[in-house]
């Protein structure tokens, strides 16, 4: 669950099958009373039709949540004030060692953590790029680069075009957070 959007559907599944919702957030819903396996199942089965899945393995819970704090660091902070790195961020929030996440991570999804930041904060830049309210410099200060040539630079290595040729297409090409 990625947006308001989804966390209100998941919320309203949950109430239609009879539970009090007591929290939803990023990956995570808190529900009275606690269901029995049975329950999990039609839980489940609810939350396949509008395209959501429960996540049971602890493996799978970690990679959610990695995933989870990557898409709330990019897509609702701002980078320029962030003193620490996303590496140790990570790992403050999961609670435990970056080299053994990293390494989860990468074995799960076929992709590096530091891949996924990037295809983010790619993603991000073209959100930005779309609204025209910031130049190429400002979108680099606000997202954490040191320039905006290497903002360009891994622009072009994720999307294969440069940001003012993205900026000049008529067709964008974004995609959704979740689908990266």
């Amino acid at each position: 669950m990625v947006c308001d959007r989804c966390q209100m559907i998941v919320r309203q599944q949950l109430e239609n099958l009879g539970f009090a919702v007591k929290q939803v957030a990023l990956g995570h819903a808190e529900i009275a009373p606690e269901p029995g396996d049975e329950q999990m199942q039609l839980i489940s089965a609810a939350l396949k039709v509008p395209g959501f899945e429960l996540i049971n393995k602890e493996t799978d819970k970690t990679v959610e949540a990695i995933k989870n704090a990557v898409i709330e660091l990019v897509h609702h902070s701002d980078l320029s004030e962030l003193n620490i790195s996303f590496s140790d961020l990570i790992a403050k929030r999961i609670g435990k060692d970056y080299a053994y996440l990293s390494r989860l991570f990468s074995s799960a999804q076929d992709t590096t953590i530091e891949r996924f930041i990037i295809e983010q904060k790619v993603e991000k830049i073209k959100e930005l790029m779309e609204y025209g309210e910031l130049n190429l410099n400002e979108i680099a200060y606000q997202m954490g680069y040191s320039s905006s040539a290497h903002l360009s630079t891994q622009f072009k290595s994720v999307t294969g075009i440069t940001p003012s040729q993205f900026k000049a297409s008529e067709k964008k090409g974004r995609k959704a957070i979740d689908k990266i």
